[in-house]
């Protein structure tokens, strides 16, 4: 179930917005220019590649890319295993994003398995939204924001970007991602 959490930027104890109801989800998101929306899943290898969830999302990712002007699109997974090299590696890609920080280019994420939590800081305010198999979320360019996949990553997503160097981040100083619930507090409170 996505989940739209949000609060003033200096006050994570108190929630402002909490809902599920997609059409609010994309009302809200929609008045800071971020656009939201879902597709029909599709069924995919246990472990599938790159080629593979693009390939199974073919209309779908050609029309987002041809509407938006994407050129560079690649599918990620996170796949769990209970060994102490994944956990490493599960842990360097998780903190690799936890900072608030912006990209020169808008950043659109399909998920077709799993959830992450995209935390976006607009207007005094973070929009906390939580997507799951089924979610398109696309944060525009130079929109402060940080991204949290959980401390036991699971999740396979397509993203576009209009070229190769998109994903880039470059990383605010002074980052407040610390200080509100992290994407295991969220879905354990739901």
């Amino acid at each position: 179930m996505t989940l739209l959490t949000v609060w003033a930027d200096d006050d994570p104890a108190a929630v402002r917005v909490r809902t599920a109801d997609p059409a609010e989800i994309t009302a809200v998101l929609g008045a800071l220019g971020v656009r939201f929306s879902r597709w029909p899943l599709v069924d995919l290898p246990a472990e599938p590649t790159s080629e593979e969830v693009i390939a199974a999302y073919r209309s779908h990712v050609d029309e987002v890319a041809a509407r938006e002007g994407y050129v560079f699109v690649d599918a990620v997974s996170m796949v769990p295993a209970d060994t102490g090299e994944w956990r490493e590696k599960a842990a360097q890609a998780r903190a690799k994003f936890l900072s608030e920080h912006t990209h020169d280019d808008d950043e659109d994420r399909f998920f077709a398995r799993g959830s992450g939590i995209f935390y976006l800081h607009v207007d005094g305010k973070v929009h906390a939204v939580l997507c799951e198999a089924g979610d398109l979320l696309s944060v525009p360019a130079k929109t402060t924001h940080w991204f949290d996949m959980g401390t036991r990553p699971e999740y396979v997503s397509i993203r576009f970007f209009h070229d190769d160097d998109g994903w880039v981040a470059d990383f605010v100083e002074d980052s407040i991602a610390h200080r509100f619930p992290t994407y295991d507090e969220i879905t354990a409170a739901r």
